[in-house]
């Protein structure tokens, strides 16, 4: 059994997590997009994953739906997208209505380390940019192993650091909680075959990462000038303490210690399978 206090540590990190990204802020330093390589990287992702007709994916941590929606439109595939924050929740569903996709997408709320969802459930599993934030990513891991099908396929991307990075980066990544557990990419690999995936592909996408900070950057000077004019109301935002955090996230990714990576897993397969199906079993919270 878990202790108290990291058990207490661990919740208020998700519910840092959820408020961030389901915020004003994230939305206007990130876009919609809250990860690297935006949807150019998830539909490469989804082509490495074998999506197609008819398959069921799920999307863990799926922000507001961007995703989603864009492996939907791509491999005419079924989506089902959980995320901690009911407003990304709300936003993601919106999003699906207005591209005429809440037939093939749908949002709930759900946690990664205690997914919604029977055994066998889905074809694929992507989670962008958030295995690094769950306080207990060999539970997370199991559970995507345990709601997965025999012979389908996880992918992972996700933020990347050196095994023996400077004070300078610790600092960096204690300033947001969310993402200081980012580890190496061999960790992630460790945690993933210890659930019972084989890794097929561990690669590092950094460029990724590099373009995401320089659309922060544009994004941070615009935001600045709105709140000096009185035009946009931000209470919490500190344009010095953003452009610190860029310029030393920048330093970090030349020397090779802060990344992005990607990596694609596969359940056994048991007998013969490995065919799309529609049926999901089970539902996100409050669906």
């Amino acid at each position: 059994m878990a202790e108290p206090a990291k058990t207490l540590e661990a919740a208020n990190v998700k519910q840092c997590c959820s408020a961030f990204y389901g915020s004003h802020l994230a939305t206007l330093l990130l876009g919609n997009n809250f990860h690297p390589g935006g949807q150019a990287l998830t539909c490469e992702i989804g082509r490495q994953l074998g999506l197609g007709p008819g398959c069921t994916v799920l999307d863990v941590a799926s922000g507001r739906g961007e995703s989603a929606l864009a492996l939907a439109r791509a491999f005419d595939c079924y989506v089902v997208g959980v995320d901690l924050s009911e407003e990304n929740n709300r936003l993601a569903t919106d999003a699906a209505t207005a591209a005429s996709l809440s037939s093939r997408v749908r949002f709930g709320t759900g946690d990664a380390e205690s997914l919604p969802f029977a055994d066998d459930s889905f074809d694929a599993i992507l989670c962008e940019c958030a295995f690094c934030t769950f306080p207990d990513k060999t539970t997370a891991a199991a559970e995507f192993h345990r709601v997965l099908r025999p012979g389908g396929r996880l992918a992972l991307s996700d933020l990347t650091r050196d095994s023996e990075s400077s004070e300078e980066l610790d600092s960096l990544l204690a300033w947001i909680a969310c993402i200081g557990d980012a580890q190496p990419i061999q960790r992630y690999a460790t945690w993933l075959s210890n659930a019972g995936f084989n890794v097929e592909a561990a690669y590092e996408r950094d460029e990724c990462l590099h373009e995401m900070l320089e659309k922060v950057r544009g994004r941070l000077l615009l935001a600045d000038i709105m709140v000096n004019l009185r035009k946009l109301d931000l209470p919490d935002f500190d344009p010095l303490k953003v452009k610190q955090f860029l310029t030393t996230a920048e330093r970090a990714i030349q020397k090779h210690e802060l990344g992005y990576a990607v990596l694609i897993s596969k359940k056994q397969l048991l007998g013969d399978g490995g065919t799309c199906s529609r049926t999901i079993r089970g539902s996100a919270t409050g669906k």
